[in-house]
């Protein structure tokens, strides 16, 4: 009997490190496939002028949706197996759930109403200096409308611990968003077309997740429940949206200062780490789930501290080296015209410090969503002021030091909250002597940069 219990505890731990991957995997793949549009836009000549445009699409789309998806997703995983109005389930893979069809119908909706709310206020709107119905908009919204939904796809698989699915879903949906958007430009039509595409490979993904509803959705319609979810979901959303707002304010701004040109070199550059940002968001989700079991809560920070270390030995070093030949890198596979990216793109780098800290999944998981909010305050407050104190020394650079700085002293307040408020010792999942090495010596390599004592180009030949 304890060999079956401990055999059935190894299965368990296998299931949740593939979701992880799963989730981590679909993540990079998104990354790649843009990563790879932006560099084919340059190389095959496209203007400053015509990748901004096309750039401020998914930005829009993007700065609209955000916070609700990813708010409505976080506070739905931990209520799958565990919520008021089904009950608690100790298992559901492969059965018919109906907390997926009523988690379909809550985004469904969400997606209609910004569709509906873009398309009242679109008459109104002003982009690189357009009045009115601003070019590309209508297709942003229908884009819009039909992506915010199939999110859902890669988290029923993830339940429903269908991994190997997940990558397919992955390779194929990306495969097809590279030819939907590459190919009508490398023909020579407009980028317009590109958008176009996207919305084509959008429509392919809402109907393979009615496939994914048929198999394993029961429909079955439930208030309560949706009530449940958007009573969790609530502060998570405007947490999301506080914490993240940062970046698209950043945006909002340079559109109403700048050219699309101006913007195309700030898409380029305000980005961080590849791959950082989307391993940190697949663990965090992947481990919500887990959550759902508060018997295993020493297990699960167990894992989150084993998981986020392994993390850290490929994502510091690859930070470092990205530090070291980030503006050769620039010119090189984009173009010298984007040289000024790189920039922008070296303090974001800097964010890893914050990212691979995740206090944050653990007050989400016990479902203390409100604390995050008022982190989140804190966040845009600070980063706000901040900003405006660091921008007179370093100018835009001063605005993404400030964001960076933020988030990590953002990030130690939670691991203080969860300390003293819920008694959680940060060593229970948090490797901290890795940590504290690992970024001692990005920020030593950065300030030796800084101080131009190594020059990134000089070191970029040498090497």
């Amino acid at each position: 009997m304890l060999v079956e219990f401990k055999n059935f505890q190894v299965l368990r731990a296998k299931r949740y490190i593939n979701n992880v991957a799963g989730l981590q995997a679909i993540n990079i793949l998104r990354f790649l496939t843009f990563l790879i549009i932006s560099i084919v836009f340059t190389k095959i000549g496209l203007s400053k002028k015509e990748i901004g445009v096309f750039e401020v699409s998914i930005f829009i789309a993007s700065a609209a949706s955000f916070f609700w998806v990813s708010g409505l997703i976080q506070a739905f995983l931990p209520l799958f197996n565990n919520n008021k109005t089904f009950g608690k389930k100790e298992q559901t893979v492969g059965t018919k759930s109906p907390e997926v069809f009523n988690m379909y119908v809550i985004l469904v909706f969400f997606s209609v109403l910004v569709f509906l709310i873009g398309l009242s206020i679109k008459g109104n709107f002003s982009v690189f200096g357009y009045k009115g119905n601003v070019p590309l908009l209508n297709l942003t919204l229908w884009y819009l409308l039909l992506s915010s939904p199939a999110n859902l796809v890669e988290y029923i698989y993830m339940v429903q611990d269908k991994n190997s699915n997940t990558l397919s879903y992955g390779y194929i949906t990306s495969i097809l968003q590279l030819v939907a958007v590459i190919l009508p430009v490398v023909l020579g039509y407009d980028v317009i077309w590109s958008l176009r595409g996207l919305i084509v490979v959008s429509s392919i993904k809402n109907l393979w997740l009615v496939t994914l509803l048929y198999n394993y959705a029961e429909i079955k319609f439930s208030f309560p429940f949706i009530k449940e979810v958007l009573a969790a979901s609530a502060p998570i959303i405007f947490s999301v949206f506080v914490s993240g707002s940062a970046q698209y304010v950043d945006g909002l701004v340079v559109t109403t200062h700048f050219s699309a040109d101006g913007f195309a070199i700030f898409r380029y550059g305000a980005k961080e780490l590849p791959f950082v940002v989307m391993l940190a968001a697949g663990l965090s989700s992947a481990m919500l789930v887990e959550f759902s079991r508060k018997d295993k809560l020493k297990d699960t920070l167990a894992q989150i501290k084993h998981k986020s270390l392994r993390i850290m030995h490929y994502m510091y070093p690859l930070s470092i080296v990205f530090l070291l030949f980030a503006k050769p890198l620039f010119k090189g596979i984009f173009s010298p015209e984007f040289t000024r990216s790189a920039d922008i793109f070296v303090i974001y780098i800097l964010a890893i410090v914050s990212r691979l800290l995740f206090p944050h999944t653990i007050i989400i998981g016990l479902k203390k969503g409100k604390v995050l909010f008022i982190a989140s305050i804190f966040e845009l407050i600070a980063n706000i002021f901040l900003s405006i104190y660091l921008v007179q020394f370093y100018g835009v650079v001063g605005v993404a030091l400030a964001t960076v700085i933020v988030y990590f002293i953002s990030k130690i307040g939670l691991i203080i909250y969860n300390h003293i408020k819920l008694g959680i010792n940060p060593l229970d999942y948090i490797p901290v002597k890795w940590y504290v090495f690992y970024s001692f010596m990005l920020a030593a390599v950065f300030v030796l940069l800084d101080r131009g004592i190594i020059d990134s180009d000089l070191f970029f030949r040498n090497f």
